[in-house]
């Protein structure tokens, strides 16, 4: 089977090697293009593309698939089937209707709940049991296409990118098996009725409000972990809280209650235990503690993004 393959962060990695690995013949990778990143804001290939690069397929980066010619291109590649996991760009009807057997989406939720861009992260947020990988034919809509396999995981206290590695490795072996059982499948249409959004994360989100309830914001802390990662200010400084613990315990919002950092919320109150200063690694709370004691009674500040 003739593979054109479509992704571009580390989830979209397992996904392209597992089809690699089960002998398919990958005609092309594509991929966003290089974007400037790290201190020298020098240019970055994805990470598909390094991948790609490894096992020496060939890549394209175009900035968009909307023009005649990049459609030109692809269909020259004459791909069966095009398999797609987070590649970032929409894909137009013309582009859907090039490969033989139209285009296969690796989606990081239990379709339809969760569409959209960020599904692990509102699956955490939102307190979901469980999520998942959906296998599906894709359509112009956004997620909307018949789905074809799913499997699924418990949440439990799993932070985004903790989630994202596990699922990213469920859907490369759910996409290999799916190819194998593709022409006994029968795919099953979605009922929008039960939809919901998974919009991108903005940045000012990421403010962590001591108002709200503890269990809720430590929910964020896991789901925005760790990045773009849930922030309060402390002394000018922005200190992301990658893990934390609720604790049962009351006081003025935003106030810490013990040497130890537990931080009152609206209900209950959280003790964190695992946090990244601004352009440092992440580090446990005892540590930071130590070089930089906060008594009870500190008021953390709550600044606007």
């Amino acid at each position: 089977m003739r593979i054109v393959f479509m992704g571009t962060p580390a989830f979209a990695v397992p996904t392209l090697a597992a089809l690699h690995e089960a002998g398919h013949e990958i005609v092309a990778v594509y991929t966003q293009p290089p974007r400037p990143a790290g201190r020298g804001k020098q240019l970055q290939p994805s990470a598909v593309q390094v991948e790609a690069d490894i096992r020496h397929l060939p890549v394209r980066c175009p900035p968009s698939l909307r023009s005649p010619e990049a459609q030109a291109e692809l269909a020259a590649f004459e791909p069966d089937i095009a398999i797609v996991a987070a590649y970032g760009l929409i894909l137009p009807q013309a582009v859907l209707d090039i490969p033989k057997q139209g285009c296969l989406n690796v989606h990081a939720s239990l379709l339809p709940k969760w569409r959209g861009a960020a599904p692990i992260q509102r699956a955490i947020m939102a307190g979901d049991p469980v999520t998942g990988i959906t296998i599906m034919r894709m359509e112009a809509g956004l997620d909307t296409g018949p789905m074809l396999a799913t499997a699924r995981t418990p949440i439990d206290d799993k932070t985004a990118g903790e989630l994202t590695e596990e699922l990213a490795e469920i859907g490369a072996q759910l996409m290999v098996g799916t190819l194998i059982d593709l022409p006994m499948l029968h795919a099953i249409e979605q009922d929008d009725a039960e939809a919901s959004y998974a919009p991108k994360i903005d940045k000012a989100e990421a403010r962590i409000d001591w108002s709200g309830d503890a269990e809720a914001i430590e929910r964020k802390m896991r789901g925005l972990a760790p990045f773009p990662g849930a922030w309060f200010d402390l002394d000018g400084e922005r200190i992301k809280v990658l893990k934390a613990q609720v604790v049962a315990r009351e006081g003025k919002p935003g106030t810490t209650l013990d040497d130890d950092l537990t931080i009152a919320c609206g209900y209950a109150a959280l003790r964190p235990f695992r946090i990244q200063r601004a352009g440092k690694p992440a580090m446990d709370v005892d540590a930071f503690l130590r070089g930089k004691p906060i008594p009870a009674g500190t008021m953390i500040a709550q600044t606007d993004a």
